[in-house]
């Protein structure tokens, strides 16, 4: 399933939303290279979110491939600002324009439920959160993290607490044959949380690359409690009265 739209109107441009996701192409075109080397491997290398290396729980000067050409020397405690950095960097094209397209969709709608500088804020302390639980899960780690979706997770989570029978436009593929249908909020990310969970259930045992399933869990719920905090009770009835539901 894939998000296109949702049927809930913005009561202001949102900014922060665009900066997000203008910060997030900068970085992948000037930092990253835009997917080449060795630009992608330093970036990941110095900036990327390593478990093991962070919390010193692998030793120093272990080695760590990259890419055929690439490999980062791991350090003693890592650097600190690791999980802040490791959400603006990318693995590759598809990674990225997926996170910015979920971004686009529903951080629109979050930003106008709280205001500019809180949404800053709340954002940041979603890939916190989300950052915090993959390594909680992980901590021996020395798979690099990084990536968008775990802040975009929490925005995610606020959504489906503040709108959860928004009308979302989806995308359906089954094989060679596309279909639309539109269904509630609450029941498209209530599934993605929960294919979240399932999928990451085997990487509790065991040390796995890929997608970080925990991070997104993690950044979801760290968004629909901290959504409490954060909204403005104004807003979000001014919203409500102008989205269509299911």
């Amino acid at each position: 399933m894939f998000p296109y739209r949702d049927d809930n109107p913005t009561l202001a441009p949102p900014v922060v939303t665009y900066l997000l996701i203008a910060v997030n192409l900068a970085v992948w075109l000037l930092v990253q290279g835009m997917g080449t080397e060795p630009a992608i491997s330093r970036s990941v290398c110095e900036l990327g979110l390593i478990p093991g290396e962070l919390l010193g729980t692998v030793p120093p000067g272990t080695e760590l491939p990259l890419s055929r050409t690439a490999a980062c020397v791991l350090e003693r405690g890592g650097h600190w600002f690791t999980p802040l950095t490791s959400m603006f960097l990318h693995g590759g094209w598809l990674h990225l324009i997926g996170n910015m397209w979920f971004l686009y969709v529903f951080g629109n709608n979050v930003e106008d439920s709280m205001g500019r500088v809180r949404y800053v804020v709340f954002y940041l302390l979603s890939g916190l959160a989300a950052a915090a639980a993959q390594t909680f899960v992980n901590p021996d780690s020395v798979v690099p993290m990084v990536g968008a979706s775990g802040a975009i997770s929490g925005v995610m989570g606020a959504y489906i607490v503040l709108y959860p029978r928004v009308r979302v436009h989806m995308l359906i593929f089954l094989g060679f044959f596309v279909t639309r249908i539109v269904v509630p909020a609450f029941l498209m990310l209530g599934y993605w949380f929960l294919l979240q969970i399932i999928s990451g259930l085997p990487g509790l045992n065991e040390e796995r690359g890929g997608v970080a399933f925990w991070a997104h869990a993690g950044g979801f719920v760290a968004g629909a409690v901290l959504i409490s905090i954060f909204k403005n009770s104004a807003l979000v009835a001014r919203h409500r009265a102008l989205a269509r539901y299911v």
